[in-house]
């Protein structure tokens, strides 16, 4: 019965530049969600500008004291909210302080953990106290860009490396520098996502990215993709203009495979995460040619396109991407 239907906010938009592909997610889970069991709704938030998407072109603005909105003159509360925003505020503990405020169950994990997962400078120092193996970085913050020199950088970092935004999503102000004199434009870039730029040391290795989720009566680690581009990383023009080859699963060592499906499951339950988080990898091999598993980061709002990695995954496992959705959402209800 409709009445019966637990009603779901997909919550999209968000204030950073990944606005538009926070949209395309919302398009991707409302297509696989089970709408046999759930009255699905898209609310986009930007600033002070909240409302539902309707499929007619008309919206109804959200009443944030209570996240409702009316229809056909009739108060529709939420039941839970699915958290598909890439970037501030979903990704980075705002909006889920919101839903906690409000006691409404969300899909992510709690503030903390995402203020955390958002800040990869943080998180990586702190996950690098748990035995994880992350890149040697440095943090600048605005106001200190000449707080090292260019020499200083180099010789504690190495050349090429990275320098990104550290905290923001990965798909904007990010640049692999090759020497010393393309710093200062890099850190330019960056600072204009970021008040924290994060310059990391280069990794040579193969590329995978994995998806993970738990329930109350389960664990579920998904196969790897493997992500090849002939672009200097993988860049926007990669993950969203298809300038790259996703190969599901991934081509590693079975012992390999393993170790990465065990380090996902391990950093999952370190952080206490909830729903799906999706980790980043580099497998790079030490001086007697063994794997050496290092994680880049973590995205606890992956993209939820057709076509995105975790749905792929899904597929490969022989899982069913609506049934996926189901057992997140009802795992805070039983």
């Amino acid at each position: 019965m409709e009445n019966l239907k637990r009603n779901i906010a997909i919550v999209c938009g968000g204030d950073s530049s990944e606005h538009d592909v926070s949209m395309h997610s919302a398009q991707g889970l409302y297509s696989f969600f089970d709408k046999e069991r759930y009255n699905v709704y898209i609310v986009d938030v930007k600033g002070q500008d909240w409302h539902v998407d309707f499929d007619n072109g008309e919206i109804a603005k959200i009443d944030k004291n209570d996240f409702s909105f009316v229809k056909d003159g009739k108060a529709i509360v939420f039941d839970y909210a699915y958290i598909t925003i890439h970037g501030t505020p979903g990704e980075n503990g705002v909006m889920q302080g919101y839903f906690d405020l409000l006691h409404i169950p969300y899909s992510t994990s709690g503030v903390l953990v995402e203020a955390m997962t958002f800040d990869k400078y943080v998180l990586n120092n702190y996950l690098r106290g748990f035995g994880v193996r992350v890149a040697k970085s440095i943090l600048l913050r605005r106001g200190e860009e000449n707080k090292y020199s260019e020499k200083e950088i180099e010789d504690e970092i190495g050349m090429p490396c990275f320098v990104k935004p550290a905290a923001d999503g990965s798909s904007f102000g990010v640049s692999k520098v090759k020497n010393a004199d393309q710093l200062a434009p890099a850190l330019r870039v960056a600072f204009m996502e970021s008040d924290e730029v994060m310059i990391e040391s280069y990794m040579k290795g193969t590329e995978i990215s994995i998806g993970c989720y738990k329930t109350k009566d389960k664990s579920v680690v998904f196969p790897a993709t493997e992500v090849v581009t002939k672009n200097e990383f993988f860049d926007y023009n990669a993950k969203y203009k298809g300038e790259v080859q996703e190969i599901t699963p991934a081509r590693l060592a079975p012992e390999t495979a393993r170790r990465v499906a065990d380090e996902t499951s391990k950093i999952y339950d370190i952080l206490h995460c909830n729903g799906i988080i999706r980790i980043d990898y580099i497998i790079t091999r030490d001086e007697d040619g063994n794997d050496q598993v290092n994680m880049l980061e973590i995205n606890t709002t992956p993209g939820m396109t057709a076509t995105s990695f975790i749905p792929q995954q899904v597929r490969a496992a022989g899982l069913d991407i609506k049934e996926v959705l189901s057992d997140i959402v009802e795992n805070q209800f039983n």
